[in-house]
């Protein structure tokens, strides 16, 4: 396969969630296995309803989640080409004028369902005689254009959902160009591939049938007809449709949270394909393998409680080098911060709670006595510097031979006393961390 070209074309008229990330991220890993190119287009054709934060917005997240596009184009910034392939429409019959209100479109078609017949637009306009059209104008109609359709079937082979045919005599021509003169999703859509040399368009099976359409679009205009792939799409746990407005599950709302880029990464892209939804290290590790047909043609289901799950996943298995910068963040840097991600890392849920580790290692702590006889004991047979991954075993050893506890009424005093908490990280990799005079010192209840 020749190096293939993809794009993802949000509208910028919201922030971005799981659900847009779903196609974001399959073009971006087609792209990637192949190496072939990545086009982010905004489709903001409706200026009245786009925002430049929405569009700022949608690039942070993108990044976030690893995803660079090669090139970034706005439709607002084309339409001149827009206008020239409606003229060239125009100039072969298959774009028509209609001067048609909406209301009198929405008593046809419920006629048309009353009498249980599908509401297809019946050309009227076609019909129009000049007199009739000149008597529109003077009471101050505008028209509206739409494509001609041949009635014809169409046929693809989708790289998801296999052979797909769509009988275009039973869809009405659709408008193309409002009165106002503005340009509904499909033409642009179409202009825009075509000029940027998409070689293969990755959506949501919400756009199949649009597929049929613009295919003859492509046709009409000379264009080279890219494939198409129709993935399934993304639904909540309770199966209800995402919404940009409803802000549910948002790219932003995510990362704010304290979600992993990589667990979202891999949720949107494996739930509900024939893979295992797994943590991964990175977005290569995601693309190898990757493959379209694998995409299940149900709906699938996305569960937040899992992505949580996944999340934590993702943190216990990165490695040090692919953390040490959001460390430095923290002032976590120098000689102890790769120990130190190697032994709290386990017992993270979020990344930031790196930070109340880090203070329990570098910070006073007010120590917590449970058992100050015991605490005694234990101080009295700290070992000597240096310590390393064995001087936890060894000291707890030597306390539970002397004093004959083990299992909790051993290990808790010790926590509580050199953390101030129940639970946490394995000891075995923070003591060492703490040192020996702030060990001696908090065992001992005194705060260091």
């Amino acid at each position: 396969m020749a190096s293939p070209v993809v794009r993802f074309a949000p509208s910028p008229t919201g922030r971005i969630h799981i659900g847009n990330a779903r196609p974001a991220l399959l073009n971006a890993l087609f792209a990637r296995a192949a190496g072939g190119r990545f086009v982010l287009r905004f489709d903001d054709t409706d200026v009245e309803r786009s925002r430049a934060e929405y569009a700022e917005s949608i690039e942070a997240d993108l990044h976030w989640l690893g995803v660079r596009p090669d090139l970034v184009v706005r439709q607002s910034d084309r339409f001149a080409l827009y206008a020239a392939a409606a003229d060239r429409l125009r100039g072969q019959g298959r774009l028509y004028p209609a001067y048609e209100t909406a209301d009198e479109l929405d008593r046809r078609r419920k006629r048309l369902q009353a009498r249980g017949l599908p509401p297809v637009y019946d050309r009227a306009a076609l019909k129009l005689t000049p007199e009739q059209v000149a008597a529109f104008e003077a009471e101050g109609r505008r028209r509206h254009w739409r494509f001609r359709l041949d009635h014809r079937t169409v046929a693809w082979d989708d790289l998801v959902r296999g052979p797909c045919t769509v009988d275009c005599a039973s869809l009405s021509d659709p408008v193309l160009v409002r009165a106002d003169g503005s340009y509904l999703y499909t033409l642009p859509s179409v202009v825009d591939d075509a000029d940027l040399g998409i070689t293969h368009v990755i959506r949501g099976e919400d756009h199949v049938t649009n597929a049929a359409v613009q295919i003859q679009i492509f046709e009409a205009l000379g264009a080279a007809v890219p494939a198409f792939a129709h993935h399934n799409l993304l639904t909540t746990a309770a199966g209800e449709g995402l919404s940009k407005r409803s802000g549910a599950l948002a790219i932003g709302a995510l990362r704010d949270e304290g979600v992993e880029a990589l667990a979202v990464a891999a949720m949107a892209v494996l739930t509900g394909s024939s893979a295992a939804v797994r943590p991964v290290a990175s977005l290569d590790a995601l693309a190898e393998g990757f493959d379209l047909r694998h995409l299940s043609r149900a709906p699938a289901r996305f569960d937040e409680a899992e992505l949580r799950a996944l999340s934590a996943k993702v943190l216990h298995g990165l490695p040090f080098d692919a953390v040490a910068s959001r460390l430095a963040l923290f002032g976590i840097v120098g000689a102890k911060a790769e120990p130190f991600w190697a032994a709290v890392r386990g017992n993270l849920s979020r990344f930031a709670e790196v930070a109340e580790w880090w203070s329990v290692v570098e910070d006073v702590v007010e120590p917590a006595v449970e058992d100050e006889a015991f605490l005694d004991r234990a101080a009295a047979l700290l070992p000597p510097e240096p310590w390393g991954a064995d001087t936890w075993g060894a000291w707890t050893a030597a306390l539970k031979a002397e004093t004959g506890r083990k299992g909790r009424a051993l290990f808790h005093p010790l926590r509580l006393a050199l953390t101030a908490r129940d639970a946490g990280p394995d000891l075995k990799g923070l003591l060492p961390l703490i040192g020996r005079a702030r060990a001696s010192d908090r065992i001992r209840g005194t705060p260091a």
